[in-house]
């Protein structure tokens, strides 16, 4: 099993920043990529970014290219999800989540295994 714990959410005005953390813990070595998920009242669930463990590969959904950046600590094992530019649409909950080698590289959320608990992200205008 894999467990990941998130933090770094919180309530930041327009054009602010905050900087998410997942912390892995368990079958790291198990890890095939990483990805960054949101859910916004209402709305399904969607990547916001990801990356493989080996940082070889990485993804950001359009909407978010060019404020966000994901990246990864092997020594720490902790992915983080740096979040500049904050937008009032960007107010989610940001899951972590974790999936192993099988089927390769994705996006979608149904391949991913292991997910974090949720943090709140509200950006107020």
């Amino acid at each position: 099993q894999v467990q990941l714990v998130e933090s770094g959410g919180g309530l930041v005005q327009a054009g602010g920043s905050l900087r998410l953390s997942c912390a892995v813990s368990g079958r790291t070595l198990s890890t095939y990529a990483m990805g960054w998920f949101r859910q916004a009242l209402g709305k399904e669930r969607e990547c916001v970014a990801a990356i493989k463990w080996s940082g070889s590969i990485t993804y950001y959904t359009d909407s978010v290219k060019g404020r966000f950046t994901i990246s990864r600590d092997n020594a720490k094992d902790t992915v983080y999800l740096q979040m500049n530019s904050l937008k009032p649409e960007d107010t989610a909950v940001y899951y972590c989540a974790a999936k192993g080698l099988r089927g390769g590289w994705s996006t979608d959320p149904a391949d991913f295994s292991f997910w974090g608990q949720g943090t709140q992200v509200t950006v107020s205008s």
